[in-house]
């Protein structure tokens, strides 16, 4: 149950989700005068807060819409989920080789690096792979673009897309098989029309965002993924309140989880890099902390190796850890030509 649907003021509602109170659960585990502290109201407010929340909890208990224990799921129905499960292509056959086939369904994946390492690129690909049709290998999806920098780029996204569809016409004709009606019902300007883009000013617009996707994927089943681009960027700016930034986190981290399983579709964080202090050196490493890294399934670093780009797999439950070349072309995302053998990061 989410705060948003508490009956108090406006105000208090804004207030609730800035301090990171997103849902109603979440208030129960501090006092009245943490959440007056937290949210610079009287503790009077506080306590009607909490008051109007219990009196909503115990409403929605009584009519039967709390969440309940259905059973266990056996762990063969559990593999056999996870192999019918599709995977975006990024359009690089090596990265796809390591990924196990591509970025998976109902996970979370952190995409970090430097800047120009190809981030929002390797984003608005996967943006358009994810509508590639099912005749095609493909999901047949559509795509979530969360934009916190400006950094998408429409006309970028419409190259991509017009490669895509090359790619198609050409796969096509190699297996001679007779798609064509799928060849002429998809343009270039279909694929821009089914990536829903959201621009995002400040850290409280991204949490009501995120709060909302729940409502708009219910509305547009056909979403297979949620790209934020970059998760990090106002996180990193006016927050002296590192206890309220590491719950503000945890939270989204939490609620987009929950997303990518109940709607079985792919979650993409981009993120950025900073330095970190270690073993009497500064290196480089991915933003948010250490505590943010155990937030995602997956953790991939692009890194330069020289003048060529490589995805290394940083974490993941179930491929290892490995390294692969790809390219930024004027087609998007694709094979490192002089070096595609898969390497390890050093």
């Amino acid at each position: 149950m989410e705060v948003s649907s508490l009956p108090i003021s406006a105000s208090l509602r804004a207030k609730l989700i800035s301090g990171g109170y997103t849902s109603i659960s979440s208030l129960f585990s501090v006092s009245h005068s943490d959440i007056a502290r937290d949210l610079k109201i009287s503790e009077n407010e506080a306590l009607e807060i909490l008051r109007v929340a219990s009196q909503r909890r115990g409403s929605e208990r009584c009519n039967g819409t709390s969440s309940i224990v259905n059973g266990a799921q056996s762990a063969w129905e559990m593999l056999n989920e996870e192999k019918s499960l599709g995977r975006i292509t990024t359009s690089c056959s090596e990265l796809d080789d390591i990924l196990g086939g591509g970025i998976s369904c109902r996970e979370v994946t952190e995409i970090g690096g430097v800047p120009g390492i190809g981030k929002t690129q390797l984003g608005i690909q996967l943006a358009v792979n994810v509508q590639i049709p099912m005749d095609y290998g493909g999901l047949q999806g559509k795509a979530v673009y969360i934009d916190t920098e400006g950094s998408f780029m429409v006309e970028r996204a419409l190259q991509i897309a017009e490669a895509c569809l090359e790619d198609m016409r050409e796969y096509h004709g190699f297996l001679k098989r007779d798609l064509q009606a799928c060849q002429v019902n998809m343009q270039p300007k279909d694929f821009l029309e089914n990536i829903f883009y959201f621009r995002v000013c400040s850290y409280t617009e991204q949490i009501a965002v995120v709060n909302y996707l729940e409502k708009f994927i219910s509305e547009h089943k056909d979403v297979k993924v949620v790209i934020i681009d970059s998760i990090t960027f106002h996180f990193r700016q006016d927050f002296d309140d590192m206890a309220l930034r590491t719950r503000l986190l945890g939270g989204m981290a939490l609620k987009l989880m929950k997303l990518a399983k109940k709607y079985t579709l792919a979650v993409i964080l981009l993120n950025q890099v900073t330095t970190k202090y270690t073993d009497g050196q500064y290196q480089l490493t991915l933003a948010l902390g250490d505590s943010w890294s155990h937030a995602c399934t997956n953790r991939v670093i692009l890194y330069w190796n020289g003048n060529e780009r490589y995805a290394y797999i940083d974490k993941s439950p179930s491929v290892r850890s490995a390294a692969a070349a790809y390219s930024v072309t004027g087609r998007g995302i694709r094979s490192c030509v002089s070096n595609c053998k898969r390497v390890k990061m050093m």
